[in-house]
């Protein structure tokens, strides 16, 4: 039997078609939100808080992975291969950005291999002693520091984090030298800072607050533009003189080529939901600011995260272990 040749084209047009109605249908069926992080930090903890709002919003379950391993590289990969159909997704913080730059053979492109669908949230990082050290501020530190050099030790929940970053970035700022010495994660870092194994450390208010109030360790200034509400009594480090700013983000990525509707339709409702006054309310207390910008924003935002962390990674000639 011949085909006439508009039935043929109109056949040709049909897995187009089917695909089209899908996105436009999405999701019908559960979302994984892939965290490349144990259960308990801010990645994990954001994308609950999304996470449980998303799934009452779009009528489906979206059920939170968690994937940890090689600084989040094992995670990011499995949504960087799964279907691209903006059912896994992966939820990703500032070294995301800095790995792109850190790995020469990195199993993807930390820009190309992805869709952005929304940033969630940015939070600024504290700077943190060991009750020990004879400085009351950031000035203090930096000149403790040019007195001694190499003689100071700071932690990070490892290497590549925005916490290790933004030292190494207040170093590179301040002329000083201190010795870095990485741990698997915020929760040994912080333990050897409480004990004296390490002078410095930066990461989250919500990591380190805590232990500040409890009076475990103590807080040398804030890494942000202005101070935080959750904490209006520390100052910047800009404030004290330590021209220095530096924090960390949470944003969800889908594999390139997912559906720009399925897409656009995670945007708007992550972005609906981030504007909730209770949810903005829960980010805040933790010290954590909502976004929710769109998938092009975020896009933007990312590619100038991995072009700002490159510069610092190059001029401090960072390495992976």
């Amino acid at each position: 039997m011949r085909l006439h040749l508009p039935f043929v084209f109109m056949l040709s047009l049909l897995p187009a078609c089917i695909t089209t109605a899908a996105a436009q249908n999405y999701p019908t069926r559960p979302i994984r939100v892939v965290v490349p992080y144990t259960p308990g930090g801010i990645t994990d903890v954001t994308t609950r808080i999304v996470a449980l709002e998303l799934s009452k919003a779009v009528q489906q379950n979206v059920l939170v992975d968690n994937r940890p391993g090689a600084n989040s590289i094992l995670g990011v990969e499995i949504v960087s291969k799964a279907s691209p159909d903006a059912y896994t997704l992966a939820s990703v913080i500032a070294a995301h950005a800095a790995n792109q730059t850190l790995y020469p053979k990195l199993p993807y492109d930390s820009i190309k291999s992805f869709a952005p669908v929304s940033l969630l949230a940015t939070a600024p990082l504290i700077v943190c002693a060991n009750l020990s050290l004879p400085a009351k501020d950031a000035r203090e530190l930096v000149a403790l520091a040019k007195a001694k050099p190499g003689s100071l030790s700071f932690g990070s929940s490892g290497i590549g984090a925005a916490a290790h970053l933004t030292t190494e970035l207040l170093m590179l700022n301040t002329g000083i030298r201190m010795t870095h010495v990485p741990y698997k994660g915020t929760a040994p870092a912080l333990q050897a800072l409480i004990s004296g194994e390490i002078q410095l450390l930066l990461d989250t208010p919500s990591s380190l607050l805590p232990h500040v109030r409890s009076g475990k360790i103590k807080v040398l200034g804030m890494a942000s533009e202005k101070r935080i509400a959750t904490a209006p009594d520390i100052p910047t480090l800009i404030e004290t003189g330590v021209n220095v700013t530096g924090g960390t983000w949470v944003g969800w990525l889908a594999p390139a080529g997912s559906p720009r509707a399925a897409i656009d339709r995670l945007g708007r409702e992550i972005g609906a939901i981030l504007q909730r006054q209770d949810v903005r309310d829960r980010f805040t207390q933790m010290g954590i600011d909502p976004v929710g910008n769109s998938p092009a924003e975020f896009e933007r935002f990312l590619k100038d995260e991995v072009e700002k962390w490159a510069k610092v990674i190059r001029a401090a000639n960072v390495k992976v272990e």
